[in-house]
């Protein structure tokens, strides 16, 4: 009787936010990317012949309605176990359960349903290994990270950071179709969902700790060990800086077949995400610790790096599948935008020049 008040303050937008829709929102652009990226070298490979477009556009609806409930269902477990930590950081304390709108028993029944349905479609209309990558992303998220690192490592991130990094195993196993075995979901027939799952894992801590920077004083007053305020700022930069390097380094190397894709394809792949890494490694390195906080608390460099990463992941991604698609008409987009940027620089040189001569 108590919980029915709580229970009509929810509504539907409180049962979609459980899922964190803008978490899923990246992890989606990863899934399907992957597989496109899947379908488009295979497509190479056979000499650019007969892509069949829906087939592929059919796995990605597949995977996009499986990823969405199983991630959904691990996020919502999230804010179930959190309830008591949530109302003390600033970010969280308007979520659905933590201010009560959703009671606890309700939460874990949306977050079974979720889980549950979501593994449940992937089995049956994708096959057995992607649902197995999905529900071990849910189980990972759930008891290694939530359960267990979150609240008693400085590493919580980090080794949490492994079931984030899954959307590409289950949308390359998905796009693989019967060529996977549960036998052996760890054999995928190639390398590179293994590389992309590595490029989102090694993405994952300089990406968070951004953010981190300048919440340190909200996650020490719940009690969560976070790398700012257990080890200071200087050493969280020197991480952060580390991580991206790696992760800058891994993913320009030129691993790309030329034999299957083609050598245009491949290193001008290699040349776009060097450029994103150099984007995004100034981003870290910019980042001031001592910089004056805006209004919303915020270290500007640093949740403007933060932002930074969300789009250099996405564009890893986005490129390779154009590449891959007509790397001549990657060329002449990024043509397009060259000389897009310059026209803007020489727009501005006309008012500096007039204003130092009216000086």
């Amino acid at each position: 009787m108590e919980s029915t008040p709580d229970l009509a303050t929810a509504n539907l937008s409180d049962w979609f936010r459980l899922m964190k829709p803008g978490v899923l929102a990246l992890l989606q652009v990863t899934a399907m990317c992957t597989i496109l990226i899947h379908d488009l070298i295979a497509w190479n490979a056979a000499g650019r012949l007969d892509f069949d477009i829906f087939s592929t556009l059919e796995t990605m609806g597949i995977v996009f309605v499986g990823g969405y409930l199983t991630a959904g269902g691990a996020h919502t477990f999230n804010n179930v176990l959190d309830r008591d930590i949530d109302p003390q950081m600033r970010r969280t304390e308007n979520r659905a359960i933590a201010r009560g709108a959703i009671t606890p028993k309700a939460g874990l029944i949306w977050a079974l349903f979720l889980s549950f349905s979501g593994t449940l479609w992937l089995i049956e209309f994708a096959n057995e290994v992607a649902a197995f990558w999905a529900a071990f992303s849910i189980l990972f998220y759930v008891f290694i990270y939530t359960l267990w690192l979150k609240r008693r490592s400085v590493q919580n991130i980090v080794i949490g950071g492994i079931a984030g990094a899954t959307p590409p195993l289950v949308g390359w196993a998905a796009a693989m179709g019967d060529a996977v075995s549960i036998s052996n979901p760890f054999d995928l027939g190639s390398f590179l969902p293994w590389l992309m799952f590595s490029l989102i894992f090694l993405w994952t801590p300089p990406h968070f700790w951004a953010l981190a920077l300048y919440r340190s004083d909200q996650y020490k007053q719940a009690g969560i060990p976070m790398m700012p305020w257990v080890h200071g700022p200087h050493r969280t930069m020197i991480e952060m800086r580390v991580y991206a390097l790696i992760l800058i380094g891994i993913a320009a190397m030129p691993w790309l077949n030329p034999a299957e894709v083609g050598e245009l394809a491949a290193y001008l792949y290699t040349l776009i995400v060097l450029v994103l890494g150099i984007w995004y490694n100034q981003s870290v390195i910019s980042i001031d610790i001592h910089e004056p906080r805006d209004d919303e608390g915020r270290i500007p460099s640093a949740a403007h790096s933060f932002f930074v990463s969300i789009s250099y992941l996405a564009l890893m991604f986005m490129s390779l599948v154009c590449v891959l698609f007509s790397p001549e008409l990657t060329i002449l987009f990024l043509v397009l935008v060259m000389l897009r940027i310059l026209s803007k620089k020489n727009q501005k040189k006309p008012i500096s020049v007039s204003s130092s001569a009216s000086d």
